[in-house]
């Protein structure tokens, strides 16, 4: 097992731009989790937890504890995609493991991004 594990380890060694996608991807995810989490105040006010165009009413509110669950889902998205991109390298080839470590930035700035909004929404109501 340690010999597979040094193995897989000294190929994605090997493959620069996909250890320093990995690698940017795993930062801007700390990074953009400090940023939000800092960004998060204790309040009385329930927030908008998310917008919908049916029902009655289109916003729906929760507690502001919920906007911490931002800040876990930047590192859990980070930490999954890094693994993920790690084995499809091993498996199936460079081309599919660089995919989807872009593919987790994307996801990573989208969540960033959708934060940010909800925090925007926040101050104006």
């Amino acid at each position: 097992m340690k010999e597979t594990i040094k193995k897989s380890l000294k190929i994605l060694i090997a493959d620069r731009y996909l250890l320093a996608i990995i690698s940017f991807m795993i930062i801007l995810a700390i990074g953009l989790s400090i940023f939000i989490g800092l960004s998060i105040h204790p309040s009385d006010r329930q927030l908008v937890s998310h917008y919908s165009a049916f029902g009655i009413t289109h916003f729906y509110f929760d507690q502001w504890f919920y906007l911490l669950t931002f800040v876990a889902f930047e590192v859990v998205a980070a930490v999954l995609h890094s693994i993920i991109s790690f084995k499809l390298l091993i498996t199936k080839g460079r081309s599919l493991a660089v995919m989807n470590a872009w593919f987790g930035v994307g996801i990573i700035l989208m969540g960033f991004v959708v934060m940010l909004t909800i925090l925007r929404l926040q101050i104006l109501l």
